[in-house]
Formats: C-alpha cells, structure tokens, sequence
C-alpha cells in the first residue's frame, strides 16, 4: 500500500438485517491508486461491503473515513460530493433500460451539470473510445452481450474522472474470454487514470490478475488480509481450499 494517508479507512463495521449478521468486525484501509480485492463465496456479505462504503446501506456499528471525513452519520446532501469521487459499478450494470448508450452515458454530465449539451458528443465518445466501443451511441442496453454493457457501464463510471471504482462482481455471467477481457480492462482503466479501486468477486483469476492485496471474508469477518503470493503460501485450509476451487472443501473450519 502506497505512503501517506488512505482514501479509505474502515474500521470494525458491522451490519446485520435480523437475526443474519453479514458483517461483523470489519476493517481495511485502501491506499491511493492501489486495488484491494475482497474474495468470498456468495452470500457472504461482499457486496453489503461495498453498499456501505457509499452510504447505500448504513452499517449497524463502525467506521468509514474517506480521507478523513467519517461517512457513517452523513445524509444524503453530505454524501453527494464523495460519490462523485467514489463510482461504483453495480453487478448487472445498473444500465437505464430506456435510454441509449449516449444518453446513458450523458447522464452523470447532466445530473451534475458538467459542461454543455454540445458538449456531450464528444464527451461520450471519448468514454467509450476508453473502454473499446466506439460508435454504439445510439445502441439499447438490450441490444448489447453482457460484456458490453459490463464496458458501457464502466465508461458511465469514468465520466466524473472519479479517484476510486468500486467494482461489484465484475465478471459474473461473463464467458471466460470476455471475462478475461474485463480483468484486462481494469488494468488499463486503473494504468490510463490513476485511480484505486475496489473489487468484489468470487473470481479467482480475476483476482490474482488485477488485486495489489485481497482479503477473503467467510462468516461476516476477513479471515485472510494480504498479498496472491502470500494467500497462496497461507495454512489455512478454507482459503487454501477457495483458491483451488474445491467446493467439496467449503466447510472446512
């Protein structure tokens, strides 16, 4: 992790819904432009993380600072300048179904009125010349494979040059190639702007493609916090197990 203060520092975050605690004790810090990986089976609470991160859930118990500033008792109007700098792309996208390429990715200018309507062509295809779809501007999110729409939505996240990219699930449904394509993509993405980043996954070789350290969470807590290498020489069997992709293994203690 790089020197000096972190965009993020969490610390013992908690979050239940009922009798089901999620998270439990959880804490990390992300270093500027470095990729922290949080590795898990589903259903483990990893996307719950990340809904905290931004105030879309508020946790039970804990603390979130980005850079300094503790996000856990902000409203709404407080939040609002750090999810400029915080872009989360959701698992399926989060594309508007109604709109256009263009007109999706217009959206965030618009919502935050940056720049002009004769602004945004250019805009847009600059955007989408980053990750790799020049000229489908006026293309529906239906008519596009998931890979597509998984880079539209990316290109959506860029749009306010944020410093932090929350990634949820980045290669679910994916084949093999084009989720080879999107780990691929995150590493330019993360090359061309500087910015740190977040991931969310189940997906090992994702993981150990794009993540400068990674934490496993099993029952609401990180039971691993470090480096592939060093979660590759690790002794404990449910991560060892993980790793390997041995199912049969999961409920190894």
């Amino acid at each position: 992790m790089s020197d000096g203060e972190p965009l993020f520092r969490v610390r013992d975050l908690a979050k239940a819904y009922g009798p089901l605690r999620v998270l439990e004790g959880v804490g990390f810090d992300l270093g500027r432009a470095e990729c922290f990986a949080v590795l898990g089976r589903s259903g483990t609470g990893k996307s719950v993380l990340l809904r905290q991160l931004i105030g879309l859930e508020r946790p039970d118990a804990g603390s979130i600072r980005f850079e300094g500033l503790e996000l856990t008792g902000l409203d709404e109007r407080s939040l609002a300048p750090v999810r400029r700098r915080v872009a989360m792309l959701f698992q399926g996208g989060a594309l508007f179904d109604s709109m256009t390429v263009f007109d999706n990715l217009a959206f965030p200018f618009r919502e935050h009125r940056v720049g002009t309507e004769s602004d945004l062509p250019e805009r847009v295809r600059a955007l989408l010349a980053k990750v790799g779809l020049s000229g489908i501007e006026e293309q529906m999110p239906a008519d596009l494979s998931g890979g597509m729409r998984k880079r539209v939505a990316l290109a959506r996240a860029l749009a306010l040059e944020p410093e932090v990219l929350l990634f949820d699930e980045p290669t679910t449904g994916l084949d093999p190639l084009s989720a080879a394509s999107i780990a691929h993509l995150v590493l330019d993405t993360r090359r061309a702007t500087g910015c740190a980043a977040i991931v969310v996954t189940h997906d090992v070789a994702l993981v150990r493609r794009v993540a400068d350290r990674l934490a496993f969470l099993d029952q609401g807590r990180f039971r691993f916090v470090g480096t592939a290498e060093e979660a590759e020489r690790s002794d404990d069997p449910l991560l060892a197990a993980f790793l390997a992709g041995r199912e049969e293994d999961s409920d190894v203690a």
